[in-house]
């Protein structure tokens, strides 16, 4: 078994908790309060600006092969899923602009810059975002509602897909020290659950 389908089945239960979190299955059946995902909307805004930092240092370490690939991700990252928060701020009168980190969306993010300085860990602890987002958006039903709907299915696009496998392809030729990407993913994974309880 390749070092990132070992951390896909360490993380599968905590990605079965997020399954079940309360903000998640609002998403998935479109009944989420919207001052609730507002709020969530906000903190992820503000996350995914650090996010595009992580793949840039990472990409100043990455072997030649592989600096296109770091670059295509924050790309996507600033590009892509901005964009999306943007066009969902409106509905939902997010002040992404305005807003300012909570304590879980701060602590996520200063783990992942601190992980960043090591190319292989710094790999598996970005890995629970990419992977669990992709997991998610493939395995929540699309609501009905418009506003949510948008945000399912940008996840479920097999293009994010496709993003989330290469990264697990970086790490396998990263071979970075197995228990310590086993440490970073796990903590990683605990942050994603904490960050649903922002709101």
């Amino acid at each position: 078994m390749s070092l990132a389908a070992h951390l896909e089945t360490l993380g599968r239960p905590l990605l079965d908790e997020q399954l079940e979190h309360p903000t998640v299955r609002g998403i998935a059946a479109g009944t989420l309060d919207p001052a609730v995902f507002r709020s969530w909307l906000e903190q992820d805004f503000l996350f995914l600006l650090d996010y595009a930092r992580v793949f840039s240092r990472l990409a100043w370490q990455a072997p030649d092969g592989h600096l296109g690939d770091l670059i295509d991700l924050a790309h996507e990252t600033l590009h892509g899923e901005l964009t999306m928060h943007r066009s969902l701020a409106e509905p939902f009168g997010a002040d992404l602009d305005g807003a300012v980190k909570g304590p879980a969306c701060a602590a996520y993010t200063t783990f992942l810059l601190d992980s960043a300085a090591h190319y292989g860990v710094g790999l598996a602890a970005l890995y629970p975002c990419m992977w669990g987002y992709s997991t998610l958006g493939r395995l929540l039903p699309v609501p009905d509602d418009a506003r949510y709907r948008r945000w399912v299915e940008t996840y479920a696009d097999p293009g994010f897909a496709a993003l989330a496998k290469r990264i697990g392809q970086l790490i396998d030729e990263a071979a970075p020290d197995p228990t310590a990407a086993e440490r970073a993913f796990l903590q990683g994974m605990a942050h994603e659950l904490a960050f649903w309880d922002v709101p």
